[in-house]
């Protein structure tokens, strides 16, 4: 049995925040520029030469993309076989980003009462943290800022399955057109579908997670992803709304077994930030 004290997640944590807000990955900076390239919108295209340049700006200078920098979510994989010790795994992500945030001046964007109070708890945390067990001696951790502009045009519902594909394609395509400008568009649009209503949530929320180009490995599901990528971006709503062939980056599903009476569906938005980065301890 493997033992891996939480005190070394800290600063994996603190210089993975600080990076996923400040640094663009190669292959989406590669999407961006070939979207910038192909635009035939002219107002499309001066969106994509601002984006571009902004996550140009932002690497070379050390400077975050975007004023909004997240509600940290740590997804976390850690094997049967593992042994956690020096204290709690969730204080220890939360002081990652703790320090992460201080030290990188990041915006601090966290409430602890969602109703009431609405009082900033000052440093980002509570992280959101999902823990799932695996087999093996290894720990997985792929941490992610969500910013809000997207993730509050994101929801979820359940379809009766006589609604089929074709309940899927509609409330795809919908939530995207009734989000217009508002999640900062090009977007990339992660789809849970079954399991129940939390888990088809929480699916969406995973399939954000995936590197750039991934499909699922489901060639059904496969072949879902491009259609509904092509029908979202024929809603002509373009880079940040201003019209083009360019709303989505990419559309991700993930799905689980359901209940034979009904299909639980959740859409969830990310802007073109696409901010997070996988830790392997």
């Amino acid at each position: 049995m493997r033992t891996i004290d939480v005190h070394e997640l800290i600063p994996l944590v603190r210089q993975a925040v600080q990076d996923i807000n400040v640094n663009t990955p190669e292959p989406t900076l590669i999407q961006l520029s070939e979207i910038l390239l192909t635009e035939p919108s002219p107002a499309g295209r001066a969106a994509m030469r601002d984006i571009v340049e902004n996550r140009q700006i932002a690497s070379q200078r050390g400077m975050p993309m975007c004023q909004d920098t997240g509600m940290v979510v740590a997804f976390v994989r850690v094997g049967q076989d593992v042994r956690l010790s020096g204290g709690d795994l969730r204080e220890a992500i939360d002081e990652g980003v703790r320090q992460g945030y201080a030290e990188g001046y990041l915006r601090k964007s966290v409430v602890r009462d969602p109703l009431f109070e609405r009082k900033n708890t000052g440093d980002n945390t509570p992280t959101v943290v999902h823990v799932e067990l695996v087999p093996g001696e290894g720990l997985e951790l792929i941490v992610a800022a969500k910013g809000f502009g997207a993730e509050n045009m994101s929801w979820a519902r359940v379809l009766t399955p006589a609604e089929g594909i074709d309940g899927v394609r509609r409330e795809v395509v919908r939530c995207v057109e009734e989000a217009g400008p508002n999640a900062c568009p090009p977007v990339v649009v992660g789809v849970g579908v079954g399991g129940t209503l939390e888990m088809a949530a929480l699916l969406a929320k995973q399939a954000l997670m995936r590197e750039t180009g991934a499909r699922n490995p489901d060639p059904r599901y496969a072949a879902l992803e491009l259609e509904l990528l092509d029908l979202v971006n024929r809603t002509g709503i373009g880079p940040q709304g201003w019209g083009g062939v360019n709303t989505a980056l990419d559309v991700r599903v993930e799905y689980y077994p359901t209940h034979i009476a009904g299909i639980p569906l959740a859409i969830n938005l990310d802007c073109h930030l696409q901010r997070h980065t996988r830790i392997v301890v």
